[in-house]
């Protein structure tokens, strides 16, 4: 099984649709492995069950050129960093090695987004200590065989490893990104990935007041990625930061105009 070049890790499924599924997209247009761990599987959603989720989330992986995805069996609306859950994610990032891991932001409305940035932090902190044996951890229950490989995959999936580098999907928050990504030529893409999820977009009485018409939904997507790619200088962006301070060796090469 070869590793991942890059791990998204989200709490629901359809939030990497909306946070960073044009990057992946582009990623994997570069011939990059990309993956995405959900950590619920949706049954507290107020529309759909899990089972939809699951049915959308895997045409969504397909439009969006996604090698590898699976959830996590962590409650929906109760994702909580607990020792337990943070072995979980440990494990997945022992077995598929990513490079590097795009977290959601650590601040949001959403508990369970929050929650999930510092949980896969903490995480992958763990991944990397070469006493903490994880090999115990069970398997999810529902999980695809590919998921946790047996025999010498599996072991061989529980040597430590970290990944090199840890960005944020920001566009859940409002706070100015440390740079954005181009996804002007994944953009339609990107859109009809989040649209594979036709439980929760398409026009129904359930959620009717929470929900967006979706005759709405294009435009309210549309200009969130038009003011970040405003911000880069190019027609569609998304958002991410880092926390580590940026390394340039050509100050030529810097993109972006100042004026």
């Amino acid at each position: 099984m070869q590793p991942l070049d890059i791990l998204a890790l989200a709490a629901h499924r359809d939030d990497v649709e909306q946070t960073c599924g044009g990057t992946l997209l582009k990623m994997a247009e570069r011939g990059y492995r990309t993956g995405i761990l959900d950590l619920t599987q949706g049954e507290m959603g107020t529309r759909g069950t899990a089972e939809d989720r699951a049915r959308e989330a895997a045409e969504a992986a397909r439009i969006l050129k996604v090698s590898w995805r699976e959830a996590l069996d962590i409650p929906d609306g109760r994702v909580e960093n607990t020792w337990e859950n943070r072995l979980k994610v440990a494990r997945v990032i022992r077995l598929h090695r990513p490079r590097l891991l795009i977290l959601p932001y650590w601040q949001g409305r959403h508990p369970d987004h929050y929650t999930a940035s510092v949980l896969g932090y903490e995480a992958c902190f763990l991944a990397g200590l070469a006493k903490l044996d994880i090999s115990h951890v069970p398997p999810v229950a529902g999980a695809s065989l590919s998921f946790y490989e047996s025999g010498a995959l599996a072991l061989a999936g529980v040597t430590p490893h970290r990944p090199f580098k840890i960005i944020y999907a920001s566009l859940y928050h409002d706070v100015r990104p440390t740079f954005v990504v181009d996804i002007t030529g994944q953009f339609e893409t990107r859109f009809a990935a989040l649209m594979a999820y036709k439980s929760q977009y398409s026009d129904q009485q359930a959620g009717s007041g929470i929900f967006p018409a979706q005759a709405e939904i294009r435009a309210r997507v549309e200009s969130m990625a038009r003011y970040y790619g405003m911000l880069g200088g190019v027609t569609y962006a998304e958002p991410f930061v880092q926390k580590e301070v940026g390394l340039v060796d050509d100050l030529l090469a810097i993109p972006v105009k100042s004026i």
